[in-house]
């Protein structure tokens, strides 16, 4: 487990260090022999999972994120996820979501806008909690926003809560938030393999590689020529013709990889994170021409910044916010277009994580 970027609230995990940010890429002794199965990174928090089921979790906890009681810089079990096993998790600003075997969905942290889907009415909920409403239905994938959820069902069904400022829920203006998870009837009917959040702004994508998206539109973050947020899902047509196989969001940017292992990238890019060797915001969906002649098969957006993985050559590229170290190049210098992530990287012939297992390609 190697990682970078800011540590001044211990989210690395790395222990009691001095630096405020890690430069680039450095080894996590905590989880040496042991296997990570998923990790979700929120803004101050992080949440590890193992392949035994079990949950770890550092950084700050001033909102209760870390679902146990005490702020920590090194990982720590939450320990009412015990008798789980759990398969995948995702973070929020504040709120993390985790999905065990069995297709449950726990919840935990920060509830201003109903995120957690529990229906309280408390702030925040330090201990992970069963999402009752969902208890019949097998979940196999969340996805959260900085304060709205997302979960697809095993039957196709997708599921929102939270904040719907932006219309991030996909279920038209006339709710300002949800508290409960509420199904969303119009994309009923199609095969889903995948749901994605940014800040404020919703994907899923289907099977057959089409994506619908809603929500925040400000930056053109959904990729429809025009910075109109929608309400209610909009199939993003300019990528028709490409297959897409899977979907990822930062804070007002989106980013999309090919089935051939091409990057298009679209929304706010004021930092670089588009990779287009420029700051300006892409209302369409724009290919990375600078990836152009590597395969990519897995891209990861953060707040600001976006990285991509190149097996052949085993590196990992990174670009945009740079400010906290967060694109391990060893400087925080912002990058407009991609840049080699600091390493000795070999080339990397082996299977992806199982979590990417779970996508099928077609």
């Amino acid at each position: 487990m190697l990682c970078w970027g800011n540590a001044s609230f211990g989210q690395l995990g790395l222990g009691g260090i001095d630096e405020e940010i890690v430069l680039e890429p450095r080894k996590s002794d905590f989880f040496i022999n042991k296997k990570v199965r998923d990790v979700g990174c929120g803004l101050r928090h992080t949440v590890f999972v193992l392949d035994d089921g079990t949950v770890y979790t550092c950084g700050c906890n001033d909102l209760g994120q870390l679902g146990h009681e005490k702020s920590r810089k090194k990982p720590e079990q939450v320990v009412a996820l015990d008798a789980q096993n759990i398969v995948a998790v995702s973070c929020g600003e504040a709120h993390t979501l985790a999905l065990n075997d069995k297709g449950q969905v726990y919840a935990w942290g920060l509830d201003s806008d109903g995120q957690l889907g529990l229906l309280g009415s408390e702030e925040c909920i330090r201990v992970p909690r069963n999402i009752k409403s969902l208890a019949d239905i097998q979940i196999v994938q969340v996805a959260c926003g900085y304060y709205h959820s997302l979960a697809l069902s095993k039957a196709s069904e997708v599921f929102c809560w939270g904040q719907n400022k932006y219309g991030q829920l996909g279920l038209g203006l006339d709710c300002k938030k949800q508290a409960s998870p509420k199904l969303i009837k119009s994309l009923l009917g199609i095969p889903f393999m995948q749901v994605a959040a940014g800040g404020a702004h919703s994907f899923v994508l289907t099977l057959s590689g089409a994506i619908f998206g809603w929500g925040r539109n400000k930056f053109g973050q959904l990729g429809l020529n025009d910075e109109n947020d929608r309400y209610v899902p909009n199939l993003l047509k300019s990528l028709r013709s490409q297959k897409i196989v899977y979907i990822c969001c930062g804070e007002d940017h989106t980013a999309a990889l090919t089935k051939e292992g091409g990057v298009f990238t679209f929304g706010a890019g004021g930092y670089g994170q588009l990779g287009h060797n420029s700051t300006s915001h892409e209302i369409n969906p724009r290919k990375v021409f600078e990836l152009m002649g590597s395969i990519v098969t897995q891209i990861a957006c953060g707040r600001q910044h976006t990285s991509a993985f190149v097996p052949s050559s085993g590196r990992i590229y990174s670009f945009g916010l740079g400010g906290n170290g967060q694109l391990g190049t060893g400087s925080t210098s912002n990058r407009k277009s991609p840049f080699t992530v600091k390493g000795n990287w070999l080339p990397y012939n082996g299977q992806c994580p199982p979590d990417i297992e779970l996508w099928p390609t077609r």
